[in-house]
């Protein structure tokens, strides 16, 4: 390849922040033809369809870069129950597979290089509890720790240790405000057996 490709590629590490889409890369004149040339070098890494992670440039990946890569794949999809407890530091341990929730019409493929587990909820709930994480490198939406819990009660997760739900769930009700919002959102989620 050219050296003036290289050097264009200099120029994007200045002006862009680790992530880029092809449109951009096409838009900065780079070719679908360069664009894997570069993928082949070990230059951009493929992160999901549509976006790559430039390998070279000044920065690592943040400690929620599977978050973050989710969403650039799927910008509705929400981070949820055990993999929201543990970028929300209430568990000490990464869940093997990253827990994602999307709507139930929501049939947007999500292929990454690492293991999602999907679930999807029907638009009445979907919403209760998200919040927006915005980073330096990108943007992603995640259920509250509240919601988080709801959702592995209510789906009985064998994955989730139940000491570590009995554990967050403790520390949650010991808080007035948190602990009104785990029983309203029981309530909107119809969950019987939380104590």
């Amino acid at each position: 390849m050219r050296n003036t490709t290289y050097d264009k590629l200099e120029h994007l590490y200045q002006k862009f922040r680790g992530y880029i889409s092809t449109q951009k890369l096409i838009e900065e004149g780079f070719t679908n033809r360069q664009i894997a040339f570069l993928v082949n070098e070990d230059y951009l890494e493929k992160v999901c369809h549509g976006y790559y992670w430039m390998m070279r440039c000044e920065y690592e990946k943040p400690f929620d870069y599977k978050c973050i890569e989710v969403c650039l794949s799927n910008p509705r999809a929400v981070i949820s129950m055990e993999s929201a407890c543990y970028y929300q530091k209430m568990i000490k341990t990464e869940p093997e597979v990253l827990t994602v929730a999307t709507e139930r019409t929501d049939r947007s493929a999500m292929k990454m290089k690492f293991p999602v587990e999907r679930h999807y909820f029907s638009s009445s709930n979907f919403e209760i509890g998200v919040e927006r994480v915005r980073t330096e490198l990108g943007n992603y939406n995640i259920y509250n720790i509240e919601r988080s819990l709801c959702d592995m009660i209510r789906f009985e997760r064998k994955a989730a240790d139940y000491n570590v739900v009995t554990e967050i769930f403790d520390s949650v009700k010991a808080q007035e405000e948190r602990s009104e919002r785990i029983m309203r959102y029981a309530k909107l989620l119809k969950i019987k057996n939380l104590q």
